[in-house]
């Protein structure tokens, strides 16, 4: 029986399904050998809370030595702050429309607290909105890798820091995401060869118009380990706390580090050749295609086929039994990161099922 199924078999009268279910030993372990990692090769751990939006975990990758947080949003860094973190990177090219002018100036004032920009109109929105205090706000350059996302040319990198600096903002230093890491195995190192050369040239583009590039920021879980340059000094991972399919499938994590999986429970069987879960895009998002499916259950080839918003289609071929009505299965997502984002609630369980907590995803919902 595979270690998950035997994790659920002993919670299966406890829970109701479809529910995230989180080994807190595993995890730990993720986050041990993350921190790890990161002292091994002389790296500061700032790791993304997007993956998990729940104080509790971040508070253990705090304990383990990350140097604090990396933030996707306004409000993702609000929920922290109000928890005590109070080292926060808020990686994205922030545009401080309606609030969001009022409460970074406020974030700014309790926590030390970055935020990205990759052009000059967010440059100087940002310089307005922190009004008389522009000094308390650290600006991190983002540029583009060859993700093709947001991110300035690397050689503007410098321009804009000097745009910064003459607005009484503090450049601090540069980032950049490896988004294309994740198209295949191969492409790991490839993206992460790319990442060195897009911050070695903004770096260069800083020192060239006499800006410290305190900070090098790099990302993410599917390239941190191709991401060890003595030029870089912070990662930025958040998927390696839980792991899923996909970074499985890149050669990320192993199978054995899947920390998260959810609950899902047969409910039909009317159609031969599949039966249907109670998980669907509400639960799950639409994360994955026909190919490898929507999700697949720990210890079979079954995967989730299609997806309605509250029926999971689980194809079962001729060579696996086929699980019946009633049956309660630990289905790995193919993206962890949207699960946590549909659930008010992790339930937090270990390998043997022995204790069993609620932790709230406090940051649940929160895109601006």
């Amino acid at each position: 029986m595979h270690r998950l199924q035997r994790a659920l078999d002993t919670l299966v009268e406890r829970v109701d399904t479809p529910a995230p279910i989180v080994l807190i030993d595993v995890m730990r372990q993720n986050i041990d050998r993350m921190q790890d990692f990161a002292v091994q090769h002389n790296l500061q751990l700032r790791p993304h809370v997007k993956t998990h939006k729940c104080v509790e975990v971040g508070r253990l990758q705090i304990e383990a030595g990350a140097v604090g947080i990396t933030a996707g949003n306004v409000g993702e860094a609000e929920v922290f702050a109000d928890a005590g973190f109070d080292d926060i990177f808020l990686a994205y090219p922030i545009w401080p429309a309606g609030t969001k002018g009022e409460r970074i100036r406020s974030l700014a004032r309790t926590t030390r607290l970055r935020v990205g920009a990759d052009n000059v109109a967010a440059i100087e929105a940002l310089a307005d909105a922190m009004g008389d205090e522009p000094g308390r706000l650290e600006v991190v350059v983002e540029v583009d890798c060859g993700a093709g996302r947001s991110g300035a040319p690397p050689e503007t990198a410098g321009d804009l820091a000097l745009a910064a600096r003459k607005r009484g903002l503090v450049p601090v230093g540069v980032y950049t995401y490896p988004g294309h890491g994740s198209s295949g195995p191969d492409a790991r190192e490839l993206a992460a060869r790319d990442q060195e050369m897009a911050l070695a040239a903004a770096v260069r583009s800083f020192t060239g118009v006499g800006v410290n590039a305190e900070v090098v920021s790099a990302g993410s879980t599917p390239t941190v380990a191709f991401s060890t340059n003595s030029l870089i000094t912070e990662i930025r991972p958040g998927e390696y706390v839980f792991c899923d399919m996909n970074n499985t499938r890149l050669g990320a994590c192993d199978e054995d580090q899947i920390a998260l999986f959810v609950a899902a429970t047969v409910v039909s069987d009317r159609v031969p050749g599949q039966v249907i879960l109670d998980v669907g895009t509400k639960a799950l998002g639409r994360e994955g295609n026909a190919q490898k499916g929507y999700g697949q259950i720990a210890g079979m080839k079954a995967v989730l086929s299609k997806l309605n918003e509250y029926h999971g289609f689980l194809a079962v071929g001729p060579e696996e039994p086929r699980p019946g009505v009633g049956t309660v299965l630990p289905m790995v997502p193919n993206h962890v990161c949207p699960i946590v984002n549909n659930f008010e609630e992790l339930i937090v369980t270990d390998s043997q099922g022995a204790t069993l907590r609620w932790w709230t995803v406090a940051a649940r919902g929160l895109l601006s």
